[in-house]
């Protein structure tokens, strides 16, 4: 077998990275070697690979799906907006520049001839490879530049499929106006569609789905029921509005060994990164995570996380004007537990000079522990290693500042003072030993009757997570259909649908330039660094 699969969405959010999981965890139970791929990524959440390069948080996730280690050439290009107009350019797992809409046009053309080389790679090496798209493939405004949907689709010749998330309703429409909107030529690769969290009775979709075939001359390939708890690493922040609609993260069942619930709450910063960061704590038995934007909504935690943040002199001003510094501050005077993950950490310092990420200079941090940061044109990238509470801890560290500690109580490789800790590690709270100590000690200073759960198996949470992605697929997908696509490429002769189908090639804007890549991304910023 050799072939490959683009799994585009109505939406950001519709569905992609975990329907694309679904199926590198599928694959793999037949026995197929099987890789991710995102062409182009746009995401605060990042991981970094065994050889230091940084890729997308949910490519990394679907290559654990695929039984591999993630690969800087599962996610070639990633952009880290930095702003509503502007994104670092991570090309092959290394940073390449800081661009604007209007630059990142001009860097088009080598991203696709990047993006193109790693899949025909990944392709020779795999017996088969999935590509996730970005946004929306009838981002018409961006077509042009488009390297992440149908430019990546039309440049390899993929068959794609459509997922819509029919819980934000109106998927019927979603669907046909995608296809619709798009233009022949790209029309001709659309092989099918997937619903998506379906809460409901299933037959009282069959007359829609009738209507769609009907209206398309493509089938719906299946409908996927809701799943909730899922947290599948999660590529931007819309993913937290569902988390937060639902109650934050809670664990997955039961409670502590004590009588109290653990109260976390995460700051939830304009340019809030890897907040990923967060899940193994969420997953804790009577623990209980929200993501606060409000500095009320701090004062019945046991703990304040403050996370990573793509913009750490900009959202620190931001902590300070929503009047979160100040009560952060207080808490740490009362001896009640704060800890700082990369930016976060590098805000709760005395002083950041940063001439490079904001351009701002020297500026006062919190000063809640004695450590100056130094912002440098590199970027630190690793996966280290270390100990704290008698216990092994692992990480990745994804960072510009620099830290220097003036004696302080080590921490990782940061520092604590009192009730407050900081590290640039990500990922650390995965380490379960480490992570149930630190969160004994959380509730010891919060005044909790809280007893982490002795046999909590972040890991393997994780897996079977995985797993259960695999078995929506094999259940509720006609996988047969999909194997059809993934070796023998679209169906000839689909219907071309108006009403872009029915333009003149002259007249399409996706015929009038080379294909390329745009900000298409899952990210709220796409529109803004993209118009």
């Amino acid at each position: 077998m050799n072939g490959a699969l683009l799994v585009a969405g109505t939406t950001s959010d519709a569905g992609k990275s975990v329907i694309t999981a679904g199926l590198c965890r599928w694959l793999r139970r037949q026995g197929v070697s099987v890789a991710p791929f995102k062409a182009q990524n746009m995401s605060l959440n990042s991981f970094v690979t065994l050889d230091g390069a940084e890729i997308g948080r949910a490519q990394a996730m679907q290559a654990a799906a695929a039984g591999i280690e993630p690969d800087a050439r599962m996610n070639p290009v990633l952009l880290k907006p930095g702003s509503d107009r502007r994104s670092q350019i991570v090309l092959l797992g290394h940073a390449d520049g800081e661009v604007d809409a209007v630059e990142y046009r001009q860097h088009s053309g080598r991203l696709l001839d990047v993006a193109l080389d790693s899949l025909a790679q990944l392709r020779r090496e795999f017996d088969v490879v999935i590509c996730e798209g970005a946004g929306s493939p009838a981002e018409i405004n961006l077509r042009a530049t488009d390297i992440a949907n149908m430019g990546l689709a039309r440049a390899a010749d993929l068959p794609v499929i459509v997922v819509g998330d029919i819980d934000r309703g109106g998927v019927f429409a979603a669907l046909h106006g995608t296809l619709a909107l798009l233009a022949p030529a790209d029309q001709a690769l659309i092989a099918g569609f997937v619903i998506n969290k379906f809460r409901g009775a299933p037959e009282l979709l069959e007359s829609g789905l009738r209507m769609l075939r009907g209206l398309t001359g493509r089938p719906v390939l299946g409908v996927v029921p809701w799943r909730g708890g899922l947290w599948m690493d999660a590529e931007d922040s819309l993913a937290l509005d569902s988390r937060v609609a639902s109650g934050g993260l809670s664990g997955p069942g039961g409670g502590s060994a004590g009588t109290d619930v653990l109260r976390v709450s995460v700051v939830r910063l304009p340019r809030i990164s890897n907040f990923t960061d967060i899940d193994a704590i969420g997953n804790e038995p009577g623990v209980l995570v929200r993501f606060a934007s409000a500095p009320a909504e701090l004062a019945d935690a046991d703990l304040v996380v403050l996370p990573g943040t793509r913009a750490t002199v900009c959202d620190l001003a931001w902590l300070r004007d929503r009047g979160f510094a100040d009560v952060i501050a207080a808490r740490a005077r009362k001896g009640l537990p704060v800890l700082g993950i990369c930016g976060g950490y590098q805000m709760l310092g005395r002083q950041i000079d940063d001439e490079v990420e904001s351009g701002a200079g020297r500026v006062a941090g919190l000063g809640l522990l004695p450590v100056r940061v130094e912002f440098g044109a590199a970027k630190r990238l690793g996966r280290p290693a270390g100990a704290a509470y008698g216990a092994p801890v692992t990480g990745y560290e994804i960072h510009h500042g620099v830290a220097v500690v003036d004696g302080a109580e080590p921490f990782l490789d940061g520092c604590r003072s009192g009730a407050v800790w900081g590290t640039s590690w990500h990922g650390t709270m995965e380490n379960d030993s480490f992570r149930r100590a630190f969160l004994t000690e959380v509730a010891a200073l919060a005044g909790r009757d809280f007893v982490p759960a002795p046999d909590t198996d972040f890991a393997a949470l994780r897996e079977a997570r995985l797993d259960v992605l695999g078995d929506l697929v094999a259940g509720h997908l006609d996988t047969d259909a999909l194997l059809g696509l993934i070796t023998g490429g679209p169906p000839p002769g689909l219907p071309v649908i108006p009403p872009a189908g029915g333009l003149l090639a002259e007249d399409s804007p996706a015929e009038d330039s080379p294909a390329g890549d745009s900000p298409a991304g899952d990210s709220p910023a796409d529109g803004e660094l993209g118009s």
